[in-house]
């Protein structure tokens, strides 16, 4: 017998994606912005025994297939027919949420409504009778708060007994139903979907005028006898929109009790008033993300790296050693193992700790409502490069990880912004290059290395920022569309939603660790060792390895690293950044993260060559699942190429004024 298929949909914010991960254990990413989900997600769960698939559909206001995230949920809903719809309604913005409900009512999929952030509405002193919109709606209708899981067990229940719509659905103003009896005479009477259909006709919708074969005159007959019913400044959209409200303030109506404190100032309010000043905004912004890099990178930061690395020296590579050589194995085995894979592997495990301060911030910003706002003070600036708030979405989204950075760019309507937003996004700093400066700026700057890792996540949205301006007058000329977005209430994070969003971004970085670094450590060690006649090489600048990186290294010396070792460091970043630090440790035979690497960074490069190293590792080509995803997203290869020539373009201008002003700023001082 197969599960039930159940859509999870609602508005963006509305606690959706944390009732999935509740119900499901999903790891699912959790944020407070729209467009947070681009893609469908499924999870499965079960209740009293009985399996089922929930698929979380992308936070959407509305059916209509304009946007994206509206495309990919109503093309769900209506090409994969599920067993049923659980609607989401936020509690507190009753009247907006049910907009998409009466959408879906139209539908013919048994619909259940969870009026959430019940507790939310309670605390305000208000009340919502469910019982009432059910029988307005026709639907079960039940309260809940997500984030407490409070009656979380019973809506499941009625979900998975949910049926058909009971009652008559609530009466349309005369004149529209008129319309709408007009437009469904057009129909055959056994169409699924009879009364979606008929509200997208009358709006218009021209693919679905050509899906049915009916002649845009039919229908722009009975859309012009509308207006005129409604008078000469009256047009369809606004027509249909506002009958939709007034049956939508006859169930508020009978539903709804404000409390007395719904109409005071809230905290969301007062907190806003600092937040998103006009000229304390941008200032914030950047405190909080410097605090961020301090704590990260500063004593907690190093302490919890220290101790990894004392435990992988001192005790994990002593004891495989020992093992090996008890055990009878080839000293090229041992040194493949043991040079090769704990050195590359395990060393880059040195920076998780790190890695994980920084996601663990990242993640209280998104979750408590502050990244939105940063979406929002961010929409000024990024006018001026011919891009919208919409945009710093994915661009805050790279601080985590570029590929689904890339992807989130989806929730762009406007073809010119999603592309120029590709190009731009890779230039902000993903959690893979903090590896590489934490070596480079413990090496050379350990007194200030919290302060240049800063620098760094600054330069790549400086340098994002003026590319843009840069491919909109010479590339892009569309205008920039325009940005609306909710801003949340401030939430304190939850515990479980905070620690799911962390551990899914670490959960990439091991993942890449067992798997592409290890892969890239096992074959850096192999051409480290061996010639272009495969025999093995006493000197490793003999090797296969070495003869590369000469190839390259002139190219790279205007830049202040043209050694073999940094060429071919550069080169493994291709595939992984990490892979950067784990390369150089293995060639320099070294463990990541000890003394003695510190010491043969420090001697091999001059703070002004490791800061333009960095800089360069910061804006030359994403990594090849980044990469990937550009190619897909853009739609073409010759767009993903000209995209990653820009970014080595830009790289090495960048990189080499960053080399000369150090110089000189050495000189200076």
């Amino acid at each position: 017998m197969r599960s039930p298929r159940i859509a999870l949909i609602g508005n963006p914010n509305c606690g959706k994606t944390t009732l999935f991960n509740a119900l499901t254990g999903s790891n699912q990413y959790v944020g407070n912005w729209p467009g947070v989900t681009v893609e469908k997600k499924e999870g499965r769960a079960s209740l009293q025994g009985q399996p089922y698939t929930l698929v979380d559909l992308p936070g959407i206001y509305s059916l209509s297939p304009y946007t994206m995230e509206e495309i990919v949920a109503s093309d769900f809903l209506i090409k994969e027919r599920p067993d049923a719809v659980l609607d989401i309604v936020d509690g507190t913005n009753l009247s907006r949420n049910l907009y998409l409900t009466m959408q879906l009512l139209e539908l013919d999929i048994p619909v259940v409504v969870a009026v959430n952030m019940i507790d939310d509405v309670q605390a305000a002193g208000g009340s919502i009778d469910t019982a009432a919109m059910s029988q307005l709606l026709g639907v079960p209708v039940l309260p809940i708060a997500a984030r407490r899981g409070q009656g979380v067990e019973a809506l499941m229940a009625a979900v998975l007994r949910a049926g058909r719509r009971t009652g008559p659905p609530i009466e349309h103003d005369k004149r529209v139903q008129r319309a709408r009896s007009a437009v469904a005479q057009l129909l055959p009477p056994e169409l699924p979907h009879r009364a979606y259909v008929v509200s997208q006709l009358l709006a218009g919708r021209r693919e679905v005028l050509h899906a049915h074969h009916i002649a845009p005159r039919q229908i722009a007959e009975i859309g012009a006898q509308l207006e005129r019913a409604y008078g000469k400044k009256s047009d369809i959209e606004s027509i249909l929109a506002a009958d939709r409200y007034d049956q939508i303030d006859l169930v508020v109506a009978a539903a709804f009790t404000p409390g007395p404190r719904a109409e005071k100032e809230t905290v969301t309010d007062r907190i806003d008033r600092v937040v998103t000043h006009r000229y304390l905004a941008i200032p914030i912004f950047f405190a909080v993300m410097a605090l961020m890099f301090a704590v990260t990178f500063g004593p907690a930061g190093a302490t919890l790296s220290g101790l990894v690395e004392r435990f992988i020296t001192d005790v994990l590579m002593p004891a495989v050693t020992v093992l090996l050589a008890g055990a009878g194995t080839p000293a090229w085995v041992q040194g493949l193992l043991v040079d090769g894979v704990i050195t590359g592997v395990g060393g880059i495990l040195t920076f998780l700790p790190q890695i994980m301060l920084l996601f663990l911030f990242l993640s209280v910003l998104e979750s408590s409502g502050y990244m939105a706002r940063a979406s929002f003070v961010m929409d000024g600036l990024l006018r001026k490069m011919g891009l919208t708030g919409k945009s710093f979405i994915p661009m805050l989204m790279g601080f985590g990880c570029t590929t689904p950075a890339v992807m989130a760019t989806k929730t762009l309507e406007n073809e010119d912004d999603r592309r120029l937003t590709i190009m731009v996004t890779p230039f902000m700093s993903c959690g893979a290059k903090l590896p590489i400066y934490g070596l480079f700026a413990g090496a050379l700057f350990p007194a200030h290395a919290g302060l240049i890792v800063f620098s760094m996540y600054l330069l790549g949205l400086a340098v994002a920022i003026c590319s843009g301006i840069l491919l909109k007058k010479t590339v892009f000329h569309q205008n920039a569309s325009p940005f609306i977005m909710e801003l949340p209430p401030y939430r304190l994070p939850s515990l479980r939603n905070t620690g799911l969003l962390m551990w899914e971004k670490c959960r990439g970085f091991l993942v890449k660790a067992g798997t592409i670094i290890l892969s890239m450590s096992v074959l850096i060690w192999f051409l480290q060792h061996f010639d272009l006649s495969l025999r093995l090489v006493g000197d490793t600048s003999a090797s296969m390895l070495a003869g590369l990186g000469r190839c390259i290294a002139p190219v790279l010396a205007p830049l202040g690293f043209g050694t073999w070792q940094a060429a071919v460091a550069l080169l493994a970043g291709l595939v992984a950044k990490e892979a950067v630090v784990s390369t150089l440790a293995v060639l320099y035979g070294v463990q990541v993260g000890s003394t003695a690497l510190l010491q043969i960074i420090g001697a091999s490069f001059t703070p002004a060559s490791a800061y333009a190293f960095m800089v360069f590792c910061l804006l030359y080509v994403p990594c090849m699942a980044a990469f990937a995803t550009i190619i897909k997203e853009m739609g073409s290869l010759k767009w993903a190429l000209k995209a990653a020539l820009f970014q080595v373009g830009t790289a090495y201008l960048v990189s080499y004024m960053a080399y000369q002003f150090a110089r000189l700023a050495m000189i200076l001082c």
